[in-house]
């Protein structure tokens, strides 16, 4: 039977399905409101891993989430990223893994979100003009002075996660990875070896359009929708795979939740696996 929860670095238990934050508007208004509330439910409904970064809203989304959710809950894990940076001048994003950048992104992280140490620190990109050493290095020092718990990397080939792993205990990997769109298996098998937790970003890319019309088969059969189906695949592809789809709509939340509670068939599993050589 597939299992519910998982360790993230053998230590820190979660509900693999999670929320990812980033779609969630945080402009002043009835939008806003209505992602305070998405927030909330997320939780309610058992949800104990919530994905954010830094770049999205450049802090913005970090700040709604502290002011749906705070004091936390027990058990609640909000991860967040760092690595990533604005242009002042023209408004561009661009790596920027700095070690004075990451120390003072982490510090504003630890603000916006109120709390003093972060559980899940994931590097959101490895900047090609930094000695990954220092960038690394800097994550490693906030990590012995107690303001990060665990660190993670974003968007890694096997090789870069292997070098990183000279360095520090990687807990996460956070990378592309849905049904039909299964580029970073070796990774997801690297992470699985490693018992590294695997965070797939748009989880349920293409399936959820109808495009793939097995996808849509194997949902009416099971009085399903395409994106659960996606979903239920993830969960029961790997123990280490924690899906972490995103949307602003409370129906859609509840639809992607419900997805934990899908059993495939091993004819469905079948079907489905063989969809990757079709894309």
């Amino acid at each position: 039977m597939t299992s519910t929860t998982f360790r993230i670095g053998g230590d820190l238990g979660i509900r693999r399905l999670g929320f990812g934050a980033m779609r969630l508007p945080t402009e002043p208004g009835p939008a806003r409101e209505a992602s305070l509330a998405l927030a909330r439910r997320a939780v309610e409904l058992g949800v104990t891993l919530i994905d954010t970064a830094h770049m999205y809203g450049w802090g913005a989304n970090e700040e709604l989430l502290a002011e749906a959710l705070h004091p936390y809950a027990d058990g609640l894990l909000i991860t967040t990223k760092v690595g990533i940076a604005r242009s002042a001048s023209a408004g561009e994003w661009s790596h920027d893994g700095r070690p004075d950048s990451l120390r003072d992104q982490v510090e504003n992280a630890l603000r916006r979100l109120r709390v003093e140490r972060i559980e899940l620190l994931q590097l959101h990109r490895i900047d090609p003009q930094v000695p990954l050493a220092d960038q690394l290095g800097a994550l490693r020092e906030l990590q012995v002075q107690g303001k990060v718990g665990r660190i993670g990397l974003s968007e890694v080939t096997v090789t870069e996660l292997g070098r990183a792993r000279e360095f520090i205990d990687v807990a996460s990997v956070q990378n592309r990875y849905s049904l039909l769109d299964r580029e970073h298996e070796p990774v997801l098998a690297a992470c699985e070896a490693a018992g590294i937790a695997f965070l797939p970003w748009r989880p349920v890319a293409g399936a959820a359009s109808g495009a793939a019309a097995e996808v849509a088969a194997v949902a009416a059969e099971l009085g399903a929708t395409p994106a659960q189906v996606s979903l239920a695949w993830l969960l029961d592809r790997s123990p280490v795979i924690l899906p972490i789809p995103g949307t602003a709509r409370i129906a859609h939340l509840e639809e992607n939740l419900a997805a934990a509670h899908l059993r495939l068939t091993p004819d469905h599993r079948d079907r489905l696996d063989r969809l990757a050589e079709q894309a």
